[in-house]
């Protein structure tokens, strides 16, 4: 039986979690601090019983999004089932050729380093990231993470007239309807880094927004979006 030890030596984890505390200051300024825009395509809903199908992260310095430094890997699945192969258009074969899941939540755990993870209805995500992270490494994510619906629901209840961006309330539960609220260009892709882009540029606008409501240090911001 293998060791939590020899787990993270095969996949070179070791020092990163020996060695690599988490150094993220809550009391820096929210346009200042380093963010990772996280996505997960999935098989299905129940951690236990589906898969990872592929993730997509892009960074953000403050409220910049850094289009060069992005992360989009599909992960090695025999559960891909025919309503997830029509959604993210992502197919057993395609999906056989690639690393595995152990190998590519590795490069993802590199790519979050001291950065806040953000995410649209983000809870469901980290559930499925921290299923794989405690099955192959005995150990969770240990960044904040903040989830844009929640940060939106935050700013309607603020709102004290009625605002073409906040019509309809937090029924506006969708990635992509909230996203065109917010004149954010949407086309027909769905996967991964496409959604994680989306929510991005969401993000960007919410920060803008923020900081006129008060919100100005990253402990602000995870009062009202932390999950």
């Amino acid at each position: 039986m293998m060791t939590i030890l020899s787990q993270w030596k095969l996949y070179g984890l070791e020092s990163h979690f020996k060695d690599s505390p988490m150094n993220i200051d809550l009391n820096t300024p929210i346009q200042e601090a380093k963010y990772i825009v996280v996505d997960t395509e999935l098989t299905g809903l129940d951690a236990k019983k589906a898969s990872i199908i592929s993730i997509g992260a892009i960074k953000m310095n403050g409220s910049t999004i850094s289009l060069g430094d992005f992360f989009y890997r599909i992960v090695k699945t025999d559960t891909c089932v025919r309503e997830s192969i029509l959604i993210h258009e992502i197919t057993p074969s395609e999906s056989a050729e690639c690393p595995d899941i152990g190998i590519i939540m590795k490069e993802f755990i590199d790519n979050c380093t001291n950065r806040v993870i953000v995410g649209h209805f983000i809870d469901i995500d980290m559930k499925f990231l921290n299923t794989q992270m405690k099955r192959l490494f005995r150990y969770k994510l240990e960044n904040p993470s903040v989830d844009t619906y929640r940060i939106y629901k935050w700013m309607w209840k603020r709102q004290q007239r009625p605002d073409a961006f906040f019509e309809g309330g937090p029924d506006n539960k969708s990635l992509f309807e909230l996203a065109k609220k917010f004149d954010i260009h949407v086309g027909g892709i769905h996967n991964a880094i496409y959604d994680a882009f989306v929510t991005a540029q969401l993000f960007q606008k919410f920060l803008h927004l923020l900081n006129k409501e008060g919100i100005k240090t990253l402990k602000d911001l995870l009062k009202i979006g932390e999950v």
